[in-house]
């Protein structure tokens, strides 16, 4: 069963407004945050990393957001 990420969902919207914003805070593309959400792609460590520095996730807190 693939992982749910809509408290990362609620997460980007509430510190950018839109994953597409979001997507230009990381130098990507809005359709390679979607593929990444809807499980078409894999996110590796530094992706993982990176999202949440940028969402202000605690080490703690990466579970809940990235393995629900």
């Amino acid at each position: 069963m693939p992982y749910r990420y809509n408290k990362l969902r609620g997460r980007i919207v509430e510190k950018y407004g839109s994953q597409a914003n979001f997507a230009r805070e990381l130098g990507t593309t809005p359709v390679t945050i979607s593929m990444k959400m809807c499980g078409k792609r894999s996110f590796t460590k530094a992706d993982i990393d990176r999202w949440t520095d940028k969402l202000d996730i605690e080490t703690d807190e990466i579970g809940a957001y990235f393995f629900a």
